[in-house]
C-alpha cells in the first residue's frame, strides 16, 4: 500500500523551502504527496496541482491567527489520513505540528531552513515562535530535519531536542540545471550583454539578510580598478522601481554596471549566462542558489553564510559576511582568473559541476526523506530510524 505524506508549509511563493518542497514532492514516486498551505498557492500550488499533487490552501492571516482555521486544519488533516506529516519552516512547525498531534498523527516530522536567529535579522515573532518550538520539540515531533549542519547546530544550543535533529541536504534537479552555453548566450542578447565582459549576478530576492548594499559597495571597489564588468541582480523586488535600491545604486556611480532584472521564471538559463555567481548574504541555511549555478558549470564565490562552505568546497571562494574589502577582493581574483588563465577557469567550472552531482542530486535528497518517514537508512552522520 502506497504511503501518503502531507506537508504544511506557511505559503507557497517563490523560496528556498517552498522550492525544495515542491522537487521533493514532484521527484518522490514512492508516496504519495499532499500539501496544505497556511495562506494560498503562490507560484508553487498551481505547479503541484498540475502534476497530480493534491494542494489545499486555508487563506490564513498571518497577522490575525483564526482558531477557526487551526479547527479547518485539524479536520483536513483527520480527513487525508496519512502516514505521516512534514512540516516546513517555524509557522508551519508549530501549527501544522500541534494540528497533526491533535488530529492523531503520530509520525510528525518538522523541518529547520535557517542557521541563524538574530535580533534585528530576525522578527520577534519569528524568534518567540522558534523558542517556543524548542520547548515542544520533546513532544510534537519523531524527527526534527535541518537542511544545514550550521542549522542542526544553532538550534540544538536553543534547546531542541538534539537526538532528534537530523541533517538533509537540499537536492537538486539536475537535467534542469545543468551546462547550456546556447542558453546562456540568449539570455545575455537579450539583455544586451557581449561576450567580451564579465558578468556577474546575484538570484535572490530584495532581503536585508541578502544584504545586497554590501554587495554594492563591493562592487562600488571592483569598479576602481579596470576590470570591465556587468552584475545582474535576479529576483523579487529587483526591478528599476525598487527606489532604494537604485538610489544606492547612484550613489556609488554604478549606474553603468548594474542590471535589475526582477524575478524571472528562467533560473537555470539566467546561471548559464553568468561568468560568475556572487552572494553576499549575512544570513543563509542552505544558500540553494550557490549549488544551482555550480551545477550550470558558473564559480560561485559566497560570504560565510549558513552551509555555503560546505556546497563549495573550496576555503578560497568564500570570506567573512559583511566584509566589503574581502567580498571586492575576491571579485577581483576571480574576474583575473577568467580574463588570463581561461584554461583554469575551465577546470573551475567543471569542479563546480562535478561536486554538485557528488553531493547534491535530487534523488539522493528524495531517498534520504522517505528513509527517515518510514525507514532506517544514514543521513551524513545522523541516524532516522523508525
Amino acid at each position: 500500500m502506497t504511503k501518503k505524506v502531507v506537508h504544511i508549509i506557511t505559503g507557497l511563493n517563490d523560496g528556498g523551502a517552498e522550492g525544495v518542497l515542491a522537487r521533493l514532492c514532484l521527484h518522490s514516486k514512492k508516496v504519495q504527496h499532499v500539501v496544505i498551505s497556511l495562506l494560498d498557492e503562490g507560484k508553487y500550488g498551481l505547479l503541484l496541482a498540475q502534476s497530480g499533487v493534491t494542494v489545499h490552501c486555508l487563506g490564513m492571516n498571518p497577522g490575525k491567527p483564526s482558531i477557526f482555521r487551526l479547527f479547518r486544519l485539524i479536520r483536513l488533516i483527520r480527513a487525508e489520513q496519512p502516514d505521516a506529516v512534514q512540516t516546513w519552516m517555524y509557522h508551519a512547525d508549530l501549527l501544522g505540528g500541534i494540528a497533526a498531534r491533535l488530529a492523531g498523527v503520530h509520525r510528525v516530522f518538522w523541518g529547520i531552513r535557517m542557521s541563524s536567529l538574530e535580533r534585528g535579522k530576525s522578527s520577534r515573532l519569528t524568534l518567540w515562535i522558534a523558542r517556543l518550538c524548542a520547548l515542544l520539540s520533546r513532544w510534537v515531533p519523531e524527527k526534527i530535519i535541518c537542511c544545514a549542519n550550521k542549522a542542526l547546530s544553532v538550534h540544538s544550543a536553543l534547546g531542541y531536542q538534539s537526538d532528534k535533529l537530523v541533517m538533509i541536504p537540499n537536492g537538486y534537479d539536475l537535467s534542469r540545471f545543468k551546462g547550456d552555453p546556447e542558453m546562456g548566450n540568449s539570455v545575455r542578447r537579450g539583455l544586451g550583454l557581449g561576450s567580451g565582459v564579465f558578468v556577474m549576478g546575484m538570484v535572490g530576492r530584495f532581503d536585508p539578510l541578502k544584504d545586497h548594499f554590501n554587495l554594492l559597495d563591493a562592487l562600488a571597489k571592483v569598479a576602481e580598478t579596470e576590470i570591465d564588468f556587468r552584475c545582474l541582480l535576479v529576483g523579487k523586488g529587483l526591478e528599476p522601481d525598487n527606489a532604494a535600491l537604485t538610489a544606492r545604486i547612484a550613489d556609488l556611480g554604478l549606474q553603468d554596471k548594474m542590471q535589475l532584472v526582477g524575478q524571472r521564471p528562467d533560473i537555470p538559463a539566467i546561471m548559464n549566462a553568468l561568468d560568475l555567481h556572487v552572494l553576499s548574504s549575512c544570513s543563509e541555511g542552505f544558500p540553494n542558489v550557490i549549488a544551482e549555478a555550480m551545477a550550470c558549470g558558473i564559480p560561485c564565490i559566497s560570504t560565510n553564510v549558513g552551509d555555503a562552505l560546505d556546497i563549495l568546497g573550496d576555503e578560497r571562494t568564500i570570506c567573512p559576511a559583511k566584509d566589503t574589502t574581502a567580498l571586492a577582493e575576491l571579485i577581483i581574483v576571480m574576474a583575473d582568473e577568467w580574463k588570463r588563465n581561461p584554461a583554469a577557469w575551465e577546470v573551475r567550472k567543471n569542479v563546480s559541476t562535478q561536486r554538485i552531482k557528488e553531493r547534491y542530486s535530487i534523488d539522493s535528497m528524495v531517498s534520504a526523506y522517505e528513509s527517515c518517514w518510514f525507514g532506517k537508512g544514514n543521513i551524513g552522520s545522523q541516524l532516522c530510524a523508525d
